[in-house]
């Protein structure tokens, strides 16, 4: 007689990591979209945020859907030492690697996409290096943005700094609102059927503007 198995208990996250940096001259560029999708969670889900040195970051926790309780947080310790934050967070709620999101952007996607993602490399991204290192794993859920290339055939390290710094185009900056709403609804897809179920469905999800 077959012994049946229970299927395995879908990932639902607990905390949601936006990366970025945070001085002012930094709001509004590429390498930002990280803290635009919490700043955009914040609002849409009316949670709070505010600083929290114990974090280094900006931080706020409620509840999304009934008994789903949130955090999301802003390090505000610089991208390329992202980690320090996250693993102050994830010591003190006593949370798994899995249970965190980590949202940020991605230059091998074109602006308009998505790629959620169970575990993975840290493809040359900083923030997500610092954050691999500080957690001691790379299996955590993350959520990719696309940003776009350079629009040179050959960019050099100038041209890609120079683009993942730089701000978006007034027509790129109303197309990254239509983003930043695919954002939310695949993490509320997150909570209601897990982030694989939720790789499922907006992996495939593009949103795409006349003249871009």
């Amino acid at each position: 007689m077959t012994e049946l198995t229970a299927p395995p208990t879908p990932l639902i996250p607990q905390l949601i990591i936006g990366l970025g940096n945070p001085e002012p001259k930094y709001d509004q560029t590429r390498h930002n979209i990280g803290f635009a999708a919490v700043d955009a969670l914040s609002r849409s889900w009316q949670i709070p945020l505010s600083e929290h040195r114990k974090f280094q970051g900006i931080f706020g926790e409620g509840m999304v859907f009934p008994g789903q309780k949130i955090r999301l947080l802003k390090p505000l310790t610089y991208m390329n030492r992202s980690g320090q934050s996250i693993r102050a967070a994830v010591d003190w709620y006593k949370l798994s690697p899995a249970s965190i999101l980590v949202i940020y952007d991605d230059m091998d996607l074109p602006l308009g996409k998505l790629r959620l993602r169970l575990a993975g490399s840290a493809g040359g991204h900083n923030g997500m290096k610092s954050a691999i290192a500080h957690l001691g794993t790379s299996d955590f859920p993350r959520l990719r943005i696309g940003i776009g290339k350079p629009v040179t055939q050959a960019p050099s390290e100038t041209d890609t700094i120079s683009h993942v710094l730089g701000n978006f185009s007034k027509a790129e900056s109303q197309l990254v609102g239509e983003v930043l709403n695919l954002v939310r609804e695949s993490i509320e897809a997150s909570f209601k059927f897990g982030v694989e179920k939720a790789m499922s469905l907006y992996n495939p999800r593009a949103v795409s503007a006349v003249g871009l």
